[in-house]
């Protein structure tokens, strides 16, 4: 098997500093301190495929873009191409991807988020040639990408048969003002593996009184600090208790003060306590509780709270189980297994996450 494969190194950056996505703001991300995170989730992936598939060829692009990964893996890669300049672009994976297919590639194989993934589908238009996802954006909404890093290893070495699914992508400043609107930016192939994650879907049903038992919790609970993640239903959350904060951002709340809006790891990390909860939903149609949209709830941070799921019962039903992908396998390990997620005011249903 050839795969062809490549790594946005920028992917991500923004996501713990706050900026809910890296487009147009690579520069501001550094100067707030983001750390790249794509390069290691590249790793994670390459050493899986390396220990499923040591003998597979290995077509790359030149460094930032995933050579240098890829010998590290063990892998001896045929490097085709890279970069223009010190940055990387749109244009930049194109150009990979191009090359790949004019290599004979059997799969592409790419870590990124949603824009990448869009770029990728671009270039492969009009062909059969099948695209995978490493998940490492904020926002990952597209139905290409595997649940993990280690998934899109075993998937990719194990693959059969492919089908067609979505790419989707939203506008990053209206997702950065709390307007998220999925479009479909193209329908690419895709392997047949059950280790892929399903395209976002927005969850319906009310969730006012499950509010308004998570609200008297915090109003009971003095001294406590609440980490409330993004997402309507912990939306709901925080009207309850009178104010509006961030739809898709992380507030940080004790005591009747917003302590912090639209927080960053770091802010919600020096504004914890000795008891600190973090209050999370799951992304509808996809089932991830962490590492999908709220990239702030670091390690760090999670290590530091004990745990709230909330969901309506609506979202719950087209979900068969729950997933975590924090880019620290210990702590994925550690949060997996049967949770009681709450759907009413005192109502609690049992859900797995795996």
């Amino acid at each position: 098997m050839r795969i062809g494969f490549l790594c946005n190194p920028v992917a991500g950056m923004g996501g713990r500093v706050g900026l809910k996505g890296t487009d147009g703001k690579v520069a501001e991300a550094r100067a707030r301190g983001a750390e790249p995170r794509s390069p290691e989730r590249a790793r994670r992936a390459l050493d899986a495929l390396f220990e499923h598939a040591p003998d597979a060829e290995v077509l790359a692009w030149g460094d930032p873009m995933g050579a240098s990964e890829v010998r590290a893996a063990g892998f001896d890669p045929e490097v085709l191409g890279g970069p223009d300049g010190e940055g990387t672009d749109a244009a930049d994976t194109r150009a990979a991807v191009e090359a790949f297919l004019g290599a004979g590639a059997d799969l592409v194989l790419f870590v990124g988020g949603d824009g990448t993934a869009a770029d990728v589908a671009e270039a492969l238009e009009g062909s059969r040639t099948p695209m995978l996802g490493v998940p490492a954006g904020v926002k990952v909404y597209s139905s290409v990408f595997a649940v993990s890093p280690e998934d899109a290893a075993y998937v990719a070495a194990t693959f059969e048969r492919t089908e067609r699914r979505e790419v989707m992508d939203v506008d990053e400043d209206d997702y950065r003002e709390g307007e998220v609107n999925p479009e479909l930016r193209a329908v690419a192939f895709v392997p047949v593996a059950e280790r892929l994650q399903s395209s976002k879907q927005l969850g319906g049903g009310t969730v006012e009184a499950l509010a308004e038992g998570v609200a008297d919790d915090v109003r009971a609970s003095p001294g406590r600090t609440w980490v409330l993640g993004p997402g309507s239903t912990v939306g709901a959350v925080k009207e309850e208790l009178g104010f509006e904060g961030s739809p898709i951002g992380v507030d940080v709340y004790r005591d009747g003060e917003v302590l912090v809006e639209d927080a960053s790891e770091s802010e919600i990390l020096a504004s914890l306590g000795e008891d600190n909860v973090v209050v999370v939903t799951p992304i509808g149609g996809q089932g991830f509780v962490f590492g999908r949209g709220n990239p702030q709830l670091s390690p760090a941070v999670i290590r530091e709270c004990d745990l709230e799921i909330v969901a309506s019962r609506d979202k719950l039903d087209d979900l068969r189980v729950l997933r975590v992908d924090t880019d620290d396998p210990e702590l994925d390990e550690a949060l997996r297994g049967w949770v009681k997620v709450r759907v009413g005011k005192f109502e609690r249903r049992m859900m797995k996450i795996v």
